[in-house]
């Protein structure tokens, strides 16, 4: 398990496949603001409900400078089917591997109802145009974040 980011730290580069297989690298963002959030799977009720804020907020995000970043260890198959069920417009990415995961910090030990176990952290990463991590946030609910980061980033 890696360290959590923070500020200022340099955001670690990616280069995972989408729903339909195609390679996507934080690289290709440079020059604009990246969200990039972590969740557990596809397809389950609190991850639908924060994919769907973010897709609803995708307008004022993007006219804000902003892209936003889908990350779970769900193949592409599977992310395929979540961004047809749920008519997602985010860019969902596979880390099977959890590379990306555990590199951001997003994967680790974990507290549910008493119990302590292994897996994705519910994260999200805002990094700047330069790379860098904007704001890094842990632990966050599925419901009601996206509001709270649009709050929080003055959109």
């Amino acid at each position: 398990m890696s360290e959590r980011l923070q500020p200022g730290d340099p955001a670690p580069a990616f280069t995972l496949p989408d729903a339909d297989g195609n390679e996507v690298s934080l690289s290709d963002h440079k020059g604009r603001k990246v969200i990039v959030y972590f969740y557990p799977a596809a397809l389950t009720p609190g991850c639908t409900k924060q994919a769907c804020d973010f897709t609803d907020n995708l307008d004022l995000l993007a006219g804000a400078g902003y892209d936003v970043i889908g990350i779970s260890p769900d193949q592409p198959e599977k992310l395929a089917q979540f961004r047809e069920t749920e008519s997602l417009r985010v860019t969902l990415l596979a880390d099977p591997d959890k590379k990306a995961l555990d590199a951001y910090g997003a994967y680790g030990e974990k507290k549910n109802y008493g119990r302590t176990y292994t897996g994705v952290i519910r994260s999200t990463i805002v990094v700047d145009e330069e790379g860098k991590v904007e704001r890094a946030l842990y632990n966050v609910r599925a419901t009601g974040h996206v509001a709270k980061i649009i709050k929080d980033l003055g959109i």
